[in-house]
C-alpha cells in the first residue's frame, strides 16, 4: 500500500480494508473488458461479461460488501483446520513416512478409490470432542474456526443426502460438523466450511484425479491444473459434477448457518463454472462471507477477499481485505513424522506484521485421527493464547498502520490509539518513533495499563521519543500504547535508526518498470522477480536526523541457476556495485552478499537498486537491502 493512500485512509478514517476495497474493485473491473476478450472460452466470456455487467448479480453483491465482511476485519485471528479420513494415516502409507500435504495423500500415493475406502471403514475419532476445539480456539485468541467439511478426497465429514459419500459410512456415525457449530455459538467464535469445490478425486467426473481413471484426461502442462481450452470436451462433465455434487452440497452446508465458505485449486473448474458456484451461494447464502479462492479472474478475484499465499513468512502491502495462511509445521493435514513445527514466536510476528498491513491469520492446525489435538500443536497455541491474552487488544479491530516502517517492529491503529508493537527493544531505554507529531493524552505499557505513564519528549518537529524500561514487559513483543487527541501530524518517509539495523525490504519498494512480480512471500520467496533490464528500478525513500555511516548488505538469490551478473545500489551521487553469482530459491535459499561501506549526512535520501549487466533470463532475485550503522 503507498504512503498516499494511507494517508488518505487515515486521515478520511475510512478502513482500507473495506470501503475502499469494494471502490477499488469496481473501478479495477471497469478497466478488465480487453483481458474478457482474451479469454479463449465462449461460456467463460459470456459469465465474466454478465457478472460484471452494470446492475449485475455480481455487482449487487458487492453493495452488501462491508456489511458482509463487517465481522470479519474485526476478528484478524482464525484457525484453520484440515481434519478428515486422511488424519487416521497420519502422513503414513504402507507403514512409510510420506513427504508433502498429509492431506493430499491419496494423490501423494496414487492411491485408488476402493483402496482409500480403507480410511472410510476404519475413521472412529473416539476422543473428538467439539468443545474441547472450541475452548482451545477461544484461549488462543481465535475469533473464527474454518473446517474442512470436504476435502479434495471428496469425503464429506457430514452427513450428505445430496451425495452420501460421508461420515456415516464411517464407524463414527456422528455429525462433527453439527457439534462444532454448536460449540462455536457457545463460545462466541464464528464458524464457517473449507469445502473442496474443484478438486475432487472420488466423483467419477470431477477434475484433479490425475492418477487414476479419468485423471489423465483433465491434465494440462503443469502440476496437473487443466487447461480448460485443450479439453473442452470434458466441460459438461464437470458440470454434471458441479450440478449433482457440488452446489447440492453446499445447499445443504448453507443449513448450518455458517459465517463463510472457504475454497481452493479453483483452476480445476473453467471460470464459468466458478462463477455458476458463486451464483448460487449468493441466492441461497447472501450474507456468507466467500473466500478469493472461489473465482479468480486475471488479477482479481470475485470473492469478498484476497487469499495469500500458503505458509506465508513475509508480507506485502495489498490494496484489499486478505488473509494469511500459515500452519504449525509444514503440512496441514495431520503428519506424525512431520517435526518442523514453528515456535509461538513465529505466528506471533505474523499476527503483528499481518494487522500492521490490515491483514488476517488463518492459522491451520491438523488435528489428529483420534480426534484429538496433536500435543505438540497445542504447545504452540498456548503460547500464542498467552501472548494475545495480554496483547489482543493491539490485533482485534485494528486498521493499517497510519507510520512509515519502524526498525523496532509493527505498529496498528484503531480509534484513536496507536499499539507500537515492539520486537527490538531499545537497549537504552528510548523508543523513537519516526514521523509521528500529535498531541498525547497517555502512552502507556499494554502489559501493565494501571502503571505510571511513560514519558514522552519530542525529538524534533517529526518524530517522537519515549522513554520505556530497560526490561521489555515481553519477551517476543511487547505494546507500547499510544493515546492520542485528533489527528496527527504524520511524516511518511521512513526514518532510519543509527544504532540498529535498517532493512529495507523488496515488499516495501516503490517499483518503476514494466513487470516486475513479487514473490509469494513464503520463506527465501518475499523477493521481487522478472527484472530485466535497466528499466526497471527498485527505490526506498527514508531520512536521517544526523549523519551515519552504514555497512551496506543485499539479500537475494536467482530464479535459474545460470543467471549472473551486477546490480548497481544508489544514493545520490553515491554509487556501490555487487557483482552476484547464482543461486535458486526453488531450494529456499539466499544469498547476503556484502556491498560497502556508505555515508549519509543527514535528511532526506531515496536509495535506488539498479540492474547492470547480467547472464540468464533475468537478474537476480532481491529480497532485502539493509544498512546496519557502523562507527
Amino acid at each position: 500500500m503507498t504512503n498516499f493512500i494511507k494517508a488518505i485512509c487515515f486521515i478520511t478514517g475510512i478502513a482500507y480494508s473495506s470501503s475502499i476495497y469494494a471502490q477499488a474493485t469496481a473501478t479495477a473491473y471497469e478497466e478488465t473488458n480487453d483481458k474478457v476478450q482474451s479469454l479463449k472460452i465462449q461460456s467463460d466470456k459470456n459469465a465474466v461479461t454478465d457478472a460484471l455487467a452494470p446492475g449485475s448479480w455480481w455487482r449487487r453483491s458487492m453493495q452488501d460488501h462491508d456489511q458482509r465482511l463487517a465481522w470479519y476485519t474485526d476478528a484478524r485471528f482464525g484457525m484453520f483446520i484440515h481434519w478428515g479420513v486422511y488424519s487416521l494415516a497420519g502422513g503414513v502409507w504402507e507403514g512409510k513416512p510420506v513427504g508433502g500435504y498429509a492431506e493430499q495423500i491419496m494423490r501423494t500415493k496414487k492411491i485408488p478409490g476402493k483402496v482409500y475406502r480403507k480410511l472410510v471403514d476404519n475413521f472412529n475419532p473416539v476422543d473428538f470432542n467439539a468443545d474441547e476445539w472450541m475452548k482451545t480456539a477461544k484461549e488462543t485468541g481465535m475469533k473464527y474456526m474454518i473446517i474442512t467439511a470436504k476435502h479434495h478426497d471428496g469425503f464429506a465429514m457430514y452427513p450428505s443426502d445430496a451425495y452420501p459419500y460421508d461420515i456415516r459410512l464411517t464407524k463414527f456415525k456422528r455429525d462433527p460438523m453439527k457439534e462444532l457449530r454448536a460449540a462455536a455459538k457457545k463460545y462466541g467464535i464464528k464458524f464457517g466450511f473449507y469445502y473442496s469445490h474443484a478438486n475432487d478425486w472420488e466423483h467419477p467426473d470431477a477434475s484433479g484425479r490425475d492418477w487414476d481413471t479419468v485423471g489423465n484426461a483433465y491434465l494440462a502442462n503443469l502440476k496437473g491444473a487443466p487447461d480448460w481450452n485443450k479439453y473442452q470436451e470434458f466441460i459438461p462433465r464437470v458440470q454434471k459434477y458441479v450440478n449433482n455434487k457440488v452446489i447440492p452440497q453446499l445447499k445443504e452446508l448453507a443449513k448450518y448457518d455458517p459465517d463463510i465458505f472457504w475454497f481452493d485449486t479453483n483452476q480445476h473448474l473453467p471460470i464459468s463454472e466458478n462463477l455458476r458456484i458463486l451464483q448460487n451461494i449468493r441466492t441461497f447464502a447472501p450474507n456468507v462471507v466467500v473466500n478469493g479462492r472461489l473465482v479468480t479472474f486475471n488479477d482479481f478475484n470475485f470473492g469478498d477477499y484476497l487469499n495469500t499465499t500458503d505458509k506465508p513468512a513475509f508480507f506485502r502491502p495489498q490494496n484489499q481485505v486478505w488473509e494469511g495462511l500459515p500452519t504449525t509445521n509444514e503440512s496441514y493435514g495431520y503428519s506424525e513424522f512431520d517435526t518442523r513445527h514453528k515456535p509461538a514466536s513465529h505466528f506471533i510476528g505474523l499476527l503483528a506484521g499481518a494487522a500492521n498491513k490490515g491483514g488476517n491469520i488463518l492459522m491451520n492446525v491438523g488435528p489428529m485421527g483420534n480426534g484429538k489435538m496433536d500435543p505438540r500443536d497445542l504447545a504452540i497455541l498456548k503460547g500464542i493464547g498467552n501472548w494475545m491474552q495480554v496483547n489482543g487488544e493491539s490485533i482485534y479491530g485494528t486498521t493499517t498502520s497510519p507510520l512509515s516502517v519502524q526498525p523496532w517492529g509493527e505498529s496498528t491503529y484503531k480509534n484513536g490509539t496507536l499499539y507500537l508493537q515492539v520486537k527490538q527493544w531499545p537497549k537504552d531505554g528510548k523508543l523513537i518513533v519516526g514521523g509521528f507529531n500529535g498531541t498525547l493524552q497517555k502512552a502507556y505499557l499494554l502489559a501493565n495499563k494501571s502503571a505510571s505513564a511513560l514519558k514522552t519528549a519530542r525529538l524534533n518537529d517529526k518524530d517522537l521519543i519515549i522513554t520505556v524500561p530497560a526490561k521489555a514487559p515481553d519477551s517476543i513483543i511487547s505494546v507500547v500504547v499510544l493515546k492520542t487527541t485528533g489527528k496527527p501530524k504524520l511524516d511518511y518517509t521512513r526514518l532510519l535508526s543509527n544504532t540498529t539495523a535498517n532493512v529495507l525490504q523488496a515488499f516495501d519498494a516503490a517499483l518503476t518498470g514494466k513487470d516486475l512480480l513479487y514473490g509469494n512471500g513464503k520463506l527465501h520467496n518475499e523477493f521481487i522477480r522478472h527484472w530485466k533490464d535497466d528499466t526497471q528500478v527498485l527505490a526506498w525513500n527514508f531520512r536521517l536526523n544526523e549523519t551515519a555511516r552504514f555497512k551496506v548488505t543485499i539479500e537475494y538469490n536467482t530464479e535459474n541457476e545460470n543467471e549472473s551478473g551486477k546490480v548497481y545500489i544508489t544514493v545520490g551521487e553515491k554509487k556501490l556495485w555487487v557483482d552476484y553469482a547464482p543461486t535458486t530459491s526453488k531450494q529456499r535459499v539466499s544469498k547476503t552478499l556484502n556491498v560497502g561501506i556508505i555515508e549519509l549526512p543527514a535528511g532526506a535520501h531515496e536509495l535506488k537498486l539498479t540492474a547492470g549487466e547480467h547472464q540468464g533470463k533475468y537478474l537476480m532475485q532481491p529480497l532485502n537491502i539493509t544498512l546496519t550503522p557502523v562507527n
